[in-house]
C-alpha cells in the first residue's frame, strides 16, 4: 500500500515539473528568439491535463508569461480543479484497498 501511495506521488511531482519545464522553455524560447509565442501550446495542455495543471497555472504568474492569453487562463484553473479532485479520489481509493 505504501507502494502505491509512492508511486502516485512522485507521478504527481513528476509531471508538474514536466509542466514547470514545458512553460520556462517556450518563455526562454520566444526571449531568445527561437520560436513564436503560441507554438507549443499542444504540449502545454497536454501536460496540463496529465496531471501538471497547478504548477503550470502558478508558473504563470511566477514567470509573468502568457498571462494575457485567454484559453490559458481560463482552461488551466479548470483542468487544476479536475485534476486535483482526481488525485483526492486516487488517494482515498488507494486507502480503502
Amino acid at each position: 500500500m505504501i507502494l502505491l501511495y509512492l508511486l502516485l506521488t512522485t507521478y504527481i511531482l513528476a509531471v508538474n515539473f514536466l509542466a514547470f519545464r514545458l512553460l520556462k522553455a517556450q518563455r526562454d524560447g520566444v526571449d531568445a528568439g527561437e520560436r513564436e509565442e503560441g507554438e507549443g501550446d499542444g504540449k502545454l495542455l497536454l501536460a496540463a491535463a496529465l496531471g501538471g495543471a497547478t504548477a503550470m497555472y502558478a508558473a504563470m504568474f511566477i514567470l509573468h508569461y502568457r498571462l494575457e492569453n485567454c484559453l490559458l487562463m481560463i482552461v488551466l484553473p479548470l483542468l487544476a480543479v479536475v485534476n486535483l479532485y482526481c488525485f483526492f479520489l486516487a488517494f482515498r481509493g488507494i486507502a480503502f484497498l
